[in-house]
Formats: structure tokens, C-alpha cells, sequence
């Protein structure tokens, strides 16, 4: 299985093919559903899953006891009952209860799900049974990080003495709760792995959609009317209540619990007593335990509604189910996420067309990680996008609410189980591009931030998954800088941009070059146009070649390691380096240099050793990536975040530094393939020529 680099390049041809849609679902693990059906169809045999074995692995650490993980035996659902079914009477939140993991917020978005069927749908597959063709293998589709996946898992399930330990529906024949459970460990890493979340994250990887998230304790004016539009473009929505001095789920006396998730099933307008009265209908995801206040199923205010009202609202058993105020809503709880396929219930608009702006990127300690803009001197190294926002069309301009543009900034994680991944404090900032800079190409500098301050951003750095800000923007230009709170931290992010106007985004750190730095053209080595110097380096290569005056890689390595050993580190030039620059120059593909061929690559070794000695401006002998920049930069080599990350993983050491000798042989090969891409493209032949040389300037 590809891994690494090859696997995002391989990942991103998927995408731009179509793979990693709803309908074209990428293979978790390299997983094929059908192919294994059919494999053990063909075989007679029942599925069990390697990749998420039934033992105590998949269960993970620390919500069984060691006498209790020695008592879990894994059944299929048919030796659990007798007559098991994949969904019985339907879907409903009142199917299932909590088991012992704490993964109320995973409930708590599947209750919110059952109401759409179309989106519940794309998530679990209906078609499928216990009975014809049943060979103990389930599939289920999350949207993870950007891309759609398709989840394959065996159906035995953990249990002690019969019964299922985790989610449990309230018929047990029915097992499509279990089983989705099961497949959402899988992605999680195991079942300990889905203990403690919010909603949010489980409502966006059930639809890959919108998703906002609202402070209740400073809650919008208009909330009332933006759940009434969620609740009518079939939104999920999903809440939790403020956690307790512990970890606990304590129930308080008002019947709620603490540290909780719970899912929104409802908005209404009812009048008592001749006022008007907005309630919401919450639903608790241990299928138990409800509100005891105004307008719970006891409460008295029942009685001074319509009986129409009364009847179509109120159910008086214990099904976790409960209404109440709107104001007690925003009292009770700290926050209320939403999540749509369509951002319309945003402003009530649907004349217009929202579009939508994706992109993947990374911050890398030392190069596109420059923190917050406390960081003054860093903060531009960050990954920036430029945004052009056109003018809304007429039907557009007529609906606009005051927010026209949505900035979700979600962080993708470095580690397969999700208990180890540690969420960093991550937000943004929009930076208006105006007069002198409108004709700026590249990254911005930091003088750009110097003498800008930005007209959006996030309220505060969360360690959360994902942070998004509703914003006001006029039409122009804009820039986007993503970023942690820290610098020099390192993460993977996706970055999404939704606005009611047409947008042209584009990754900004291409483009146009800052030129760091002086290259002195005047130097004759440099130049390799005097004839002595030549004669020079003509010698020394004599001291090296063979009878033919030929030299290979070995000879090669021996020739730079002592005439540059003052200079390097780490052992100097690699053998492996050295086979690299000779296939690079040898034109006439004899696997050696001759001397024409040997005189130009020494004076590409000579121009680059002088670039890198300028540019290690801290004398340490080695270029922190930053220098690293500045030193590409002064190659006339223009590389994007993206590539100058990928050359510090490949060229740098395990501290991020370069040594020279690893930027000579990265300069060399930029040039030479630069040359052959060029030539290639003319469609010429293809030889290689001794750099151009060129004025560049560095700001220290």
C-alpha cells in the first residue's frame, strides 16, 4: 500500500478523477466492498476484518475493566438473536441507546441524521441484509477530511454474556445502529477512540456539508428565525450542556446532564395565555432522562395551550424527548452547531447560488508555520490565499443579508487513532489587498502585515477541530492566512470558502519571486568565462579521471568531498548524490563526466556554494528552512509551500536544516529538470546548460 508522499500525489489524481464523491466513494484501507462480497460468496465463507479485528485491539484502552475484556466475546448478530434484521420498521432516533463508551456526541448526530432520509441514505446503505447473499459483511460512507470513504467491517460484535456492550437498539433483532457504530470506531481507530467529542464532528462527516457553530451564551438576534430556516432546508442540528467540575456526567435536579450531547428535533411557535411562545425539542441520546422544567412533559403550561398544539406536541413518556423555551435553550447549553448540505437557511436566500472553494494545505515547523499575527516576523511564512470576490448579481443583491462569505478552517489529523491526536489552537485572518499591492504576484511580505491590519478573522484560536466565521466582505481582493496560534507547529488543513458572490481563489505562494539576496555575476568562477580558471578546473580534474579523462560517480564523490571538506557536514556528498549529478550532466550518456561536462557542473557547485553562504545568515553551517527560502529564491527557483515543505522532508535532516552538500544536489537537479521541463515543452532537444545568472537581492 502506497504510504507517505506517494500516497497524497495518488490521493489527489482520485480527486481530480472523480474519487472521494458520495456517488464515487474512496476504499478505507484499500478496502473494495464488492470485491470482498464476492470473494467470500464465491468461497462460502463469512467475513471477518483484518484491518479492525474482532479482539481487545478494536475495543481499545480504558472503558473495560481487564475482568470485563476477558469476558467480551465477539458474536454476530445471528447467535445474538435469532432472527436478526439490518433495519426494522424503519429508522428513528427512538431505535437506539447509549452503550458504555462516552460517545454521546456520535448519538446524538445519529438521532439528528434519522430525520433526513436522503442523507442518511449516503451514509448507510438500506440495501442490505441478513438474508440473501449475507456473508457477515457491512459497508458504510463518512465524508472525512475532504473526501468521501467507503468503510467495509465485519458484523461481529463485541458482547458479555450476550449482550452488546456499546449501542443497543431498543428492538434487538435490529442491528444497523450497531453496525454503524462499529464502522465509525473503525475510522476512529477503535471503540475507546470515539470517548468524548461534540456533535459537530460526527454532523460533517455525515454529510461533508456546512457547518456553523453558535455561542448560546451570546447567542445572534436572530437565532429563533436561523433554526426555524435550518429545521425547514433539513439541516442537522446537535448541542451540548457546559461540563461539570469533573469529567462526570452528572444528571443536576433540573433532569439534565452535564458534559452532554444532545440532538435538536424540533423548533415551534405555540401561544399560551395569548402570547406567543418559542419552544425547541431536544432529544437525549441515552434514550432516557429529560428536562423537569417549563414545558417538560409534566409541566402544567401544557394545559394552557390549543389541544391541537397540545396533541401534535407533547408526549408524556420517558423517551429522552422533551421540549423547552427557547430562553432556558440558550441558558442551559453552551453551543448549537448546524450542519447543511446548502448554506441557504444561513440567510434565508435561495436566488442565489452560493459558491464554494476548497483547499488542502499544510503548516511545516520552519517554513509555512509563522503562529498568529502576534508573531510579526513569521506570521507571512504562513500559507496565504488570495481571494477576488466579483459583485453579486441583481437577485442576489435584493436578498443580501449583511454576511455574504462563510471561512471554515478545519485541521486534519496526523494519527490513526483519534485519542492521540493532539488539536492545536488554529483561526484565520482576511487582509484587504489594496493600491500598491493589487500588483503584487507571490507570497506576500511581511511589511504587507506591517502596514494592514485585518478587516476579518476569527474571534479566538480553538483547539478544535474546525473554526469558521460568518463575515461581510465588499467585492475586491483579499487574503486569506490560515494559521496556528503557535508558530513552528506542524499540521495538515482544509480550507473552505462559501460566498453568495462569483470568487477566484488561488494558493499565493507562487507567483512572482522576492528577491533575497546578491549574487555577485562579476565572480569569474562564477561566470566560468575565464580561460585560467578553466585551465584550473581542468586540472583538477585530471587529478580524478581515468585514462579516458573520464570521471564517474565514486571518482566524482571523492573530487568534491576533498576539495569542499572544509565546508561540509555529515559526511559530505553521498555516493548516491553523486550518481545523480553525473546522470543529470552526462550528456552523452556514458555514465561518466567528461571534462566539458565536469566544468559545468563545478561551477554550478561553486555558484550554489556561494548562494548557501549568503544565505546562512545565522553561520551555523547548515540553512534553517526559513534560509531556505532565501537561498531557493536567490537560485531564481520559484516553489510553493507545498514543494518547499516536500524538500525539507526529503533534503533536510531530522532537525529541518539542510547541509550544503544537500543543497548543491537539490539546486543542481531543480536546474537541470528545470531545463528539460523547458526544453521539453518547446519541443526541442533537450541539453543542459550552466545556469543563468542573475541579480537577486536579500533583506536580512
Amino acid at each position: 500500500m502506497p504510504s507517505g508522499v506517494c500516497k497524497n500525489i495518488i490521493n489527489a489524481r482520485h480527486l481530480k478523477d472523480g474519487y472521494g464523491t458520495v456517488s464515487n466513494p474512496l476504499r478505507h484501507d484499500n478496502q473494495d466492498f464488492q470485491q470482498l462480497k464476492q470473494y467470500c460468496l464465491i468461497r462460502k465463507v463469512r467475513y471477518i476484518d483484518e484491518m479492525f479485528p474482532p479482539d481487545r485491539r478494536s475495543i481499545g484502552q480504558g472503558i473495560l475493566s481487564p475482568s470485563e475484556m476477558k469476558c467480551v466475546e465477539w458474536l454476530r448478530p445471528g447467535r445474538i438473536v435469532s432472527n436478526p434484521s439490518f433495519v426494522v420498521d424503519g429508522v428513528s432516533r427512538f431505535d437506539f441507546g447509549q452503550g458504555v463508551v462516552g460517545n454521546c456526541w456520535f448519538l446524538a448526530s445519529i438521532g439528528a441524521l434519522t430525520f433526513e432520509d436522503h442523507i442518511f441514505g449516503q451514509v448507510v446503505p438500506l440495501e442490505q441484509t441478513f438474508d440473501e447473499d449475507y456473508c457477515g459483511l457491512f459497508h458504510f460512507r463518512f465524508w472525512r477530511f475532504g473526501r468521501w470513504v467507503d468503510v467495509v467491517i465485519d458484523d461481529k460484535l463485541p458482547t458479555i454474556n450476550g449482550k452488546l456492550i456499546f449501542v443497543r437498539s431498543k428492538d434487538p433483532n435490529e442491528f444497523w445502529p450497531a453496525l454503524l457504530e462499529k464502522a465509525y470506531a473503525k475510522v476512529c481507530g477503535s471503540y475507546s477512540d470515539m470517548n468524548a467529542g461534540t456533535p459537530s464532528e460526527a454532523l460533517v462527516d455525515f454529510t461533508g456539508g456546512v457547518h456553523i457553530c453558535i455561542q448560546l451564551s451570546e447567542p445572534p438576534p436572530n437565532l429563533w428565525e436561523l433554526m426555524c430556516r435550518a429545521g425547514q432546508s433539513k439541516s442537522l442540528m446537535g448541542c451540548g450542556t457546559e461540563q461539570g467540575e469533573t469529567s462526570a456526567n452528572t444528571v443536576l435536579p433540573n433532569g439534565l446532564v452535564q458534559g452532554h450531547a444532545y440532538t435538536v428535533t424540533g423548533v415551534t411557535q405555540t401561544v399560551s395565555q395569548g402570547q406567543p411562545v418559542n419552544l425547541v425539542r431536544l432529544w437525549n441520546p441515552w434514550g432516557k432522562g429529560e428536562w423537569k422544567g417549563d414545558w417538560s412533559d409534566q409541566s402544567p403550561l401544557w394545559q394552557t395551550v390549543s389541544p391541537q398544539d397540545r396533541e401534535m406536541c407533547l408526549s408524556v413518556r420517558d423517551d429522552g424527548e422533551f421540549w423547552m423555551t427557547l430562553q432556558d435553550f440558550c441558558r442551559f447549553y453552551s453551543d448549537l452547531d448546524i450542519c447543511c448540505l446548502c448554506p441557504d437557511f444561513l440567510d434565508g436566500s435561495s436566488s442565489c447560488h452560493w459558491n464554494t472553494s476548497f483547499y488542502e494545505g499544510r503548516w511545516v515547523a520552519g517554513t509555512t508555520a509563522g503562529g498568529c499575527t502576534n508573531n510579526r516576523d513569521s506570521f507571512w511564512t504562513n500559507p496565504q490565499y488570495r481571494v477576488k470576490i466579483d459583485k453579486l448579481s441583481s437577485e442576489c443583491g435584493e436578498s443580501q443579508g449583511e454576511k455574504n462569505m462563510l471561512v471554515s478552517l478545519m485541521q486534519k489529523p496526523d494519527k490513526r487513532n483519534r485519542r492521540l491526536v493532539q488539536s492545536l489552537h488554529i483561526g484565520f485572518s482576511v487582509f484587504e489587498v489594496t493600491g500598491e499591492y493589487r500588483a503584487h504576484r507571490g507570497k506576500f511580505p511581511a511589511s504587507f502585515f506591517d502596514r494592514n491590519r485585518a478587516v476579518a478573522q476569527t474571534k479566538t484560536y480553538l483547539n478544535a477541530r474546525e473554526v469558521m466565521e460568518f463575515v461581510t466582505l465588499k467585492p475586491g481582493e483579499y487574503l486569506i492566512v490560515p494559521s496556528t496560534f503557535n508558530p513552528n507547529e506542524t499540521a495538515s488543513f482544509i480550507l473552505t470558502i462559501l460566498s453568495k458572490a462569483e470568487t477566484h481563489v488561488h494558493e499565493n505562494s507562487g507567483g512572482d519571486v522576492h528577491r533575497h539576496m546578491e549574487v555577485d555575476v562579476n565572480d569569474k568562477h562564477n561566470k566560468g568565462e575565464n580561460s585560467e580558471e578553466d585551465d584550473n578546473k581542468r586540472s583538477l580534474f585530471r587529478q580524478f579521471s581515468d585514462k579516458y579523462e573520464e570521471v564517474d560517480a565514486e571518482q566524482l564523490q571523492m573530487l568534491l568531498n576533498e576539495n569542499l571538506k572544509g565546508h561540509l557536514k555529515s559526511g559530505g556528498f553521498s555516493l548516491d548524490a553523486c550518481r545523480s549529478m553525473v546522470a543529470l550532466m552526462d550528456s552523452s550518456i556514458t555514465g561518466k563526466l567528461n571534462s566539458e561536462e565536469f566544468v559545468n557542473l563545478w561551477n554550478m557547485v561553486n555558484l550554489y556554494k556561494d548562494i548557501f553562504s549568503k544565505a546562512d545568515v545565522s553561520q551555523t553551517g547548515t540553512l534553517s528552512l526559513s534560509e531556505l527560502r532565501n537561498a531557493l529564491m536567490a537560485t531564481g527557483k520559484n516553489v510553493s509551500d507545498e514543494i518547499l515543505n516536500l524538500i525539507a522532508l526529503r533534503y533536510g535532516s531530522s532537525s529541518g536544516n539542510i547541509t550544503m552538500e544537500n543543497f548543491i544536489s537539490l539546486a543542481i537537479r531543480l536546474t537541470c529538470m528545470s531545463q528539460i521541463f523547458k526544453q521539453l515543452s518547446n519541443r526541442t532537444t533537450v541539453t543542459l546548460h550552466e545556469p543563468e545568472w542573475m541579480y537577486v537581492t536579500m533583506y536580512t
